[in-house]
């Protein structure tokens, strides 16, 4: 379960529906990236074909990331069964 988001905008857009706060191209794949990771218990669940599920190093060590599109991803972290510190960003 989505336990909290960093990025203010995602976490409209996942509670209301409200694309203010993301680019609205992307919001049908965030849509369906959110929705699962609403209901995976680990993060190797996120590592679904096509969204390129990766480790991340640096400042972001115990943080996960899936493709969104381009250079934009969306990261997160587990704290037991809960995902944390859910975020929408370029981190290159």
């Amino acid at each position: 379960m989505i336990r909290s988001f960093r990025h203010k905008g995602l976490e409209q857009f996942f509670r209301t529906g409200s694309k203010a706060g993301i680019q609205p191209k992307h919001a049908e794949k965030l849509n369906e990236q959110l929705t699962v990771l609403n209901i995976v218990a680990r993060p190797d669940q996120m590592n679904v074909p096509g969204w390129r599920y990766h480790a991340l190093s640096g400042n972001l060590a115990g943080h996960w990331a899936v493709r969104v599109n381009g250079n934009l991803r969306l990261t997160f972290t587990f704290d037991g069964e809960d995902a944390v510190l859910v975020d929408y960003r370029d981190y290159h």
